[in-house]
């Protein structure tokens, strides 16, 4: 799975600060979250300037290309596609002139009606250049702007048509503004420097620039800053319920950063305790499947009691496994990514801490490995429950038919994995696990039931997407 991007805002009140150095160490922080493409928009008070570029952070960045970025305030994105391909016309951050100047956007999250919205804008004679969601909602921003003359106002206009996650940070002339939908699935957090107020995706980004960890942008909160801050309310539909993504905390999130005030480290070491509890079993070692299953691991060793190793080593220099055209590639693949110690596992039976399943081909692939390395028993053990749905809110995880756990029982998909035995983390110990009421948590992707509707041309939207 992949997560879609990685946003951070800055502004500094001294007009001889340049904060797109910040951005960009805020950037390479949240490198986890989007590795196809990064770039910054920055504004000096007199115009805004942006580079993009395809690749890492560091990548991007390099022979001087952000000399040219100055500014006391700006904006940066790291991505990884879900809707709209993987091509420089699509990085971000997204750039339009408007009526009265520039707006540069950086968008986490999925926009599940999209294409419906780009289709109307379409239709009224606007050309697009991209082929991104976070395109359709600079067009329709921009419009409504023609009209109201007050930003604050048109994304609270525009917010009622859009159906799906957004976080976003944008770049309005010389001004910042940062939105959080009204459901809060994506993460968004505030922090404060040395005269620079930051957001961006995860603290982790705080973190590395010396800045302080505020709080969490609120769901539905804008904030408009500048010399000043001010915080406003998109309207609410009643019933509208907060629904924060759980695989931030399973998953995506860096364990070192805070999530709407959760420690992310300590609700995975929470899981591996609930798995213990909830799945024991007579082993010798306890190993994670590295790197995001590591914290739940420790915390399964230290429930059970049964020590921690390593047994699989994993090369940090490999790319995602599930491009490669052919499944004798893919097994190649894994093999090239996971490394075991045969010293460590030969004639052992141990527990295998991961995060998750989602096709079961990567966990087949490494069983497989663990086996041909000479292990005795593998207990496989999951931190989330069984996923059986596809997530429409910028996961990229699976289609439905895809999921392994879609059609097949929790004793169906060990015989497939071919693993002494498997256990999934329950809904209620997750939810436990996390700290956070199961009515104010995305769940969808685990029991079908989402946070907001969905577009009656769902399944022509799953099929579209990248």
């Amino acid at each position: 799975m992949q997560d879609k991007c990685g946003i951070v805002g800055a502004y500094s009140t001294n007009k001889s600060h340049n904060v797109s150095r910040e951005i960009y160490y805020g950037l390479y922080a949240l490198q986890h979250r989007g590795q196809e493409s990064a770039g910054i928009s920055a504004h000096n008070s007199e115009e805004m300037r942006t580079y993009r570029g395809m690749g890492l952070v560091c990548d991007v960045f390099n022979n001087g290309n952000i000399q040219g970025l100055n500014g006391n305030v700006g904006i940066g994105h790291v991505r990884y596609s879900t809707t709209g391909e993987s091509h420089i016309q699509n990085s971000q951050p997204f750039i339009s002139k408007f009526d009265m100047g520039t707006i540069a956007i950086a968008h986490n999250g999925d926009i599940i009606n999209s294409m419906e919205l780009r289709k109307e804008l379409e239709e009224e004679g606007r050309e697009f250049q991209s082929s991104t969601d976070s395109e359709v909602i600079c067009h329709l921003l921009t419009k409504d702007y023609s009209k109201t003359h007050d930003m604050v106002e048109s994304i609270k206009r525009v917010s009622k048509k859009l159906i799906g996650s957004y976080s976003l940070v944008l770049l309005v002339n010389d001004d910042l503004m940062v939105v959080r939908d009204p459901v809060g699935i994506k993460p968004l957090a505030i922090g404060k420097g040395k005269g620079t107020i930051l957001v961006a995706s995860e603290t982790v980004a705080f973190d590395v620039v010396g800045a302080e960890y505020v709080r969490d942008v609120e769901p539905g909160e804008i904030m408009l800053i500048n010399d000043e801050v001010k915080s406003f309310k998109i309207p609410k539909k009643p019933g509208t319920p907060r629904a924060h993504c759980m695989f931030e905390y399973v998953y995506f999130a860096r364990p070192d950063s805070i999530l709407d005030g959760k420690i992310v480290y300590k609700v995975r070491k929470n899981i591996g305790k609930a798995l213990c509890k909830e799945h024991p079993v007579d082993a010798d070692v306890v190993m994670p499947v590295p790197d995001s299953a590591i914290t739940a691991a420790i915390g399964y060793s230290r429930a059970s009691g049964i020590p921690y190793g390593e047994g699989l080593i994993k090369n940090r220099y490999i790319g995602r496994t599930f491009i490669m055209p052919t499944q004798e590639e893919r097994e190649t693949s894994v093999k090239l990514k996971m490394n075991p110690i045969r010293s460590e596992l030969e004639g052992k039976r141990i527990v295998l801490v991961d995060d998750s399943i989602v096709r079961g081909t990567t966990s087949k692939a490494l069983v497989n490995v663990l086996r041909d390395a000479g292990v005795k028993e593998i207990h496989l053990r999951i931190g989330s429950p069984p996923i059986i749905s596809p997530c429409y809110y910028g996961i990229a995880m699976a289609t439905r038919k895809e999921l392994i756990a879609s059609d097949k029982t929790v004793e169906e998909i060990r015989q497939t994995l071919g693993v002494d035995s498997l256990g999934y983390l329950s809904i209620d110990s997750l939810v436990e696990c996390i700290g956070i009421k199961r009515e104010e948590l995305c769940l969808g992707c685990l029991t079908r039931e989402y946070p907001t509707e969905l577009p009656a041309d769902i399944d022509e939207y799953e099929s579209c997407r990248c």
